[in-house]
């Protein structure tokens, strides 16, 4: 007898012809995705219908289905681990479902959650497999992150009171950076929004937080080597700790940003002696004399004092805008960089060398803290002397300036990219210049990673030199929005994006239906 199974979204048959469910378009030879086998039917004295795949933001990439009774939470189940290392994982997803967190063990009860390393068998670090079977589940990876993931999607699963379906999910991330982040520059937010965004984060399988807290505005995070360019209204390195632990957790590395040589208004407001000049005598906003030591020991000094707050492995170097390149004639304009340009580099070098020297003179101080940088795609500048260094990241936001740099330029040259597409993924409070709010739907319907200017893609050969993405708050006209209509406006985008950098195929669910999703999930 031939029987239809239904979650309400979709259909799929039961019966003899059961067998190998996916999500749309998934694939037993997508990268980090085995082949799912779903297990023998239960005896036939309980009937079930075959399980449907199950419905999470980002969606599961392959899914398995089986016949059972699924899986629910209670308060008497047990959360165990297989290995001492996901205590972590194990504490949090136990108080998220209301369970018992029981520690390592290595017996078996009925509704227990299993965590468990598979730490031989290769594969993508953030890949997972979560089985439901008989009324236990087991979440397995190669890592402890790939656990992690694993346990959103089980929470996921079980939101408002809904069963984890029976089955085998296996998933792994199209991209390996997911990232959101965040102006606290321009606009003070505080520590406890913060903290509520990388939950948030983390439970869509964002991996990175962006925080860009230094510009002309504001220099936002307390410091010791350097007082008096701080904000009054700041993050103390305590509250910046308690974020980078939280993000720890989460499995979300934050990624700190002192923009440079431009956007150092607040810097420089306490060091005019090393403000920007033209010929005329006039300061250029936001810019820094990169002919003088003092500039770089300045910036030197901030650098080595945040790598120890920020332990990541990643680091933005900013790069962008510095405004004596965008004159007519840097030169002329500015004949001290120029002078400089030439005794630093050779007779032939200009200031776009000499600016390309300061960022690979930044660039030695980071590595020396193993970190990866990187840098905005206008701080990268064609035909110089002086060549950028060469595990700097493309960090490709724009190609709206004059003589803008097409992605594949960089992508050509070997430079791994990431998407920070101004048209799809800025938004920016005020909507200034020709910004708009970005919606959700045009970043489900339209954008991929490899859309990264404008609304063209990359061809597709050029896809693993592409990293990943981030979604940005840019806080322009900082008082357009409060933190909380900040919060609301970003809430469908961050998902669309969530989705996109997980999977960048055509979702499966339409953005009515998607929308809906969120709505239940919360």
């Amino acid at each position: 007898m031939g029987l239809w199974a239904s979650d309400g979204d979709d259909s799929a048959p039961t019966g003899s012809a059961a067998g190998r469910q996916t999500s749309p378009g998934a694939s037993a030879g997508e990268p980090g995705i085995a082949a799912a086998t779903p297990s023998a039917s239960p005896s036939p004295t309980r009937s079930y219908p075959l399980s449907t795949t199950p419905r999470t933001i980002p969606a599961v990439r392959a899914h398995a289905p089986a016949r059972g009774p699924g899986w629910r939470p209670a308060a008497k189940h047990r959360v165990v681990v297989s290995d001492p290392r996901l205590a972590d994982e194990g504490r949090l997803i136990a108080g998220e479902l209301g369970m018992t967190y029981a520690g390592e063990k290595g017996d078996s009860r009925a509704g227990d959650l299993r965590l468990a390393l598979n730490t031989g068998g290769g594969g993508d670090p953030e890949s997972y497999t979560l089985t439901v079977r008989q009324g236990k589940v087991t979440v397995s990876g190669p890592s402890d992150a790939g656990v992690f993931y694993g346990t959103r999607t089980l929470k996921q699963e079980v939101a408002k009171g809904t069963t984890a379906p029976e089955g085998v999910v296996r998933d792994a991330p199209a991209k390996p950076q997911r990232a959101f982040s965040l102006d606290i520059a321009r606009k003070y937010f505080s520590p406890g929004w913060i903290e509520d965004r990388i939950r948030e984060l983390g439970d869509l399988k964002f991996n990175q937080l962006g925080l860009h807290f230094s510009d002309d505005q504001a220099f936002r995070i307390e410091s010791d080597t350097h007082p008096e360019i701080v904000a009054a209204q700041h993050l103390t390195k305590a509250q910046v700790k308690e974020i980078v632990d939280l993000a720890a957790e989460r499995h979300i590395t934050v990624v700190p940003e002192i923009d440079s040589p431009g956007h150092l208004g607040a810097v420089l407001a306490a060091h005019p002696e090393l403000q920007l000049r033209n010929v005329n005598g006039v300061a250029t906003r936001g810019a820094i004399d990169i002919s003088k030591d003092a500039s770089g020991k300045l910036l030197d000094d901030l650098l080595g004092e945040y790598a120890g707050l920020f332990p990541g492995a990643q680091w933005h170097l900013g790069g962008d805008e510095y405004q004596a390149l965008t004159v007519s004639s840097p030169a002329a304009s500015y004949p001290q960089l120029a002078t400089a340009a030439r005794q630093r580099y050779g007779s032939g070098a200009g200031v776009a060398d000499l600016a390309t020297g300061w960022l690979n003179d930044r660039a030695d101080t980071v590595r020396a803290h193993d970190r990866t940088m990187r840098v905005w795609n206008d701080g990268f500048f064609r035909g110089t002397t002086v060549k950028p260094a060469s595990d700097l990241v493309v960090a490709y936001w724009t190609g709206k300036e004059i003589g803008a740099r097409v992605p594949t330029e960089y992508l050509d040259a070997g430079r791994k990219v990431l998407n920070y597409n101004d048209e799809y993924l800025y938004y920016v409070l005020g909507e200034p210049q020709t910004f708009v709010y970005p919606t959700g739907r045009r970043i489900y319907e339209q954008w991929t990673p490899r859309v990264l200017r404008g609304t063209t893609a990359v061809p597709a050969k050029y896809d693993a030199q592409i990293l990943g993405g981030s979604f940005s708050v840019w806080c322009d006209l900082a008082n357009s929005q409060t933190q909380d209509q900040v919060a609301a406006g970003i809430r469908m985008p961050l998902r669309a994006t969530a989705q996109k950098l997980w999977d960048a195929r055509t979702p499966s669910l339409s953005w009515a239906r998607f929308t809906a999703l969120a709505g239940r999930l919360g």
